[in-house]
């Protein structure tokens, strides 16, 4: 019988963003691949998807409903392997396949990044800690993307036969990698920026936790100092309009682009001049490091995945989100000196090669195949016991 592995996720889209390569990978390897999450994403190297209803809320009642079908699933299949990610997919997966581990199948589990973290709401401690603690006896094997995580897990003893510090989900270097002048001036032109245009580029979702109102306070402290400033914002989300009216409202309006959701990041990346990150929590951003491997420096807020990616003075500066005047200024000093700029972006690119997607795709290889053989040998064991 083929061996079947399932990936797991609250949305599709989270494995067309961030996972197709090790889809592929065991494609390559000869298994059946099979996706449950919420959607209708086609996605390729997938043999079979299901489309289950997880809902972000652990409190939504659909989540009832979803765990029941991945269970259905689960039992049905009889996976060696399972990896599930984000939180709502992560909890429904490692509670259905209980009665699978008993049976053999090894559940991995993801963290991209924990929601209780250094300075956390209480609320994040009391709500997912004990759920990620308990959950965690339930996990073959805990991967974390970001070293305060990883110490985390280890510093309160969860209870994972492995805990893993895998370097984020990787980056594409063939895609994202720093253009020539020519080039970088050619983007700019296609699309109406001027060669001595000073363009910093964010791209996030619009909520809260993006915290873009901190980009837009910045900027407004500095557009007489920097009068050839352009912020480009891509992205979508409930907090856009909100967003769109403080601009107006600082009157920043005609400097601040609002770019809707893109397919062409790396595009806008390879035109710009710095990065520029606003968020209040972050596991391991990719959106940082498809900027660093574009060879840019990054001015961005402090927490755990920024400080992970950023080295504050090194290949750009690291500021507390609610700073925004400081944040201003750090960006002011870059622009006032072009020499700065290309010796953060090569210190950006030099720190980003760690992050790539064949390092990423080899360490995770190092995990999978462990389970692979750990199966083989399990096999074997239990054919020669036959014959005793």
């Amino acid at each position: 019988m083929q061996n079947k592995v399932l990936f797991c996720a609250t949305v599709d889209y989270h494995f067309k963003a961030f996972h197709l390569p090790y889809l592929k990978w065991f494609k390559e390897q000869g298994w059946e691949v099979h996706i449950a999450a919420s959607g209708d994403l086609k996605l390729p190297y997938v043999d079979k998807k299901y489309s289950i209803p997880i809902q972000r809320s652990p409190f939504h009642t659909m989540n009832l409903k979803a765990y029941k079908e991945l269970k259905g699933i689960i039992d049905e299949n009889q996976y060696k392997i399972i990896h599930c990610h984000t939180p709502m997919g992560g909890v429904l997966t490692r509670v259905a396949a209980r009665n699978a581990r008993s049976r053999g199948t090894k559940v991995i589990y993801t963290a991209h990044g924990f929601h209780f973290c250094k300075g956390a709401p209480v609320i994040n401690w009391l709500l997912y800690y004990p759920i990620e603690k308990v959950l965690s006896s339930f996990t073959d094997c805990l991967i974390t993307i970001n070293q305060e995580d990883y110490n985390l897990a280890k510093l309160h003893r969860f209870k994972a036969k492995s805990i893993k510090h895998v370097h984020g989900v990787g980056v594409d270097a063939e895609n994202y990698k720093p253009a020539e002048e020519s080039k970088k001036n050619s983007l700019r032109e296609s699309l109406g920026y001027k060669p001595d245009d000073f363009l910093m580029f964010y791209a996030a979702e619009f909520n809260k936790n993006k915290n873009q109102k901190l980009l837009i306070q910045s900027l407004a402290l500095i557009k007489d100092e920097v009068p050839n400033a352009k912020l480009l914002l891509a992205g979508k989300g409930i907090m856009l309009q909100e967003c769109m009216e403080l601009a107006r409202t600082l009157k920043v309006d005609d400097i601040i682009h609002f770019l809707g959701f893109r397919n062409d990041i790396e595009n806008l990346l390879k035109m710009s001049d710095i990065a520029v990150a606003s968020s209040l929590r972050e596991g391991l951003p990719v959106n940082i490091m498809e900027a660093m491997a574009c060879g840019l420096p990054v001015v961005a807020s402090q927490n755990r995945g920024h400080s992970e990616l950023v080295e504050d003075e090194k290949n750009g500066y690291i500021i507390s989100p609610h700073d925004s005047q400081k944040f201003a200024l750090k960006i002011l000093k870059i622009y006032q000196s072009n020499d700065l700029c290309k010796k953060m972006g090569l210190v950006s690119l030099s720190k980003v090669k760690k992050y790539s997607l064949s390092q990423i795709i080899a360490e995770l290889v190092v995990i999978y195949s462990k389970y692979m053989v750990e199966d083989l040998n399990e096999a074997k064991s239990k054919h020669n016991r036959a014959y005793i």
